[in-house]
């Protein structure tokens, strides 16, 4: 039984959703439009939440939001995890949906299927390396990439234009 059940656990799709992003806010996508993602893609996978302890904020509306909307196969992981933890679970993932980001990176020497949003950051000089199972989001604006940490136009359209509609169809080309 218990080598069984140790194999359906394996059989569960996870999908892993990376919302945080250390350089700044203005690398930031925002908890509505992940937990947007994160529910059309509950009927079908597990959702894990990462995050440091600094990005909990972030994180936990996400998680309010899925609470809201009856959601309830996931796991907020944000600052409970170690490197070598989350390394094992980036590993195990099916998916990952996150912003350019170290884990984004962990994700690509693990060939996951991964989704990025690029907002202020080039994606010429910072996406995933050698994962060809990786897809990337931006805005084509006359502002960015601007590499900077706030927005200094005051509007972040290279993040609020992006929609979790420009994801769930990213996901299409990835999995």
């Amino acid at each position: 039984d218990k080598a069984f059940s140790s194999h359906l656990e394996n059989e569960i799709k996870k999908v892993g959703l990376n919302p945080g992003a250390s350089y700044g806010s203005s690398k930031r996508w925002y908890p509505s439009e992940f937990a947007k993602v994160a529910i059309e893609l509950s009927s079908r996978y597990e959702i894990l939440i990462f995050g440091s302890p600094n990005e909990l904020d972030i994180a936990n509306e996400i998680e309010r939001i899925l609470l809201q909307k009856g959601v309830k196969n996931y796991k907020n992981l944000a600052g409970r995890t170690n490197l070598n933890e989350l390394l094992d679970y980036i590993s195990k993932l099916s998916l990952f949906i996150t912003g350019d980001s170290g884990p984004m990176h962990i994700a690509a020497s693990f060939k996951i299927p991964t989704v990025t949003i690029f907002g202020p950051t080039n994606e010429n000089e910072t996406s995933q390396w050698m994962n060809e199972r990786g897809v990337n989001i931006k805005k084509n604006l006359d502002c960015r990439p601007c590499m900077k940490r706030e927005c200094p136009l005051k509007h972040h359209d290279c993040m609020k234009l992006v929609k979790s509609e420009d994801v769930l169809k990213a996901i299409e080309n990835v999995t």
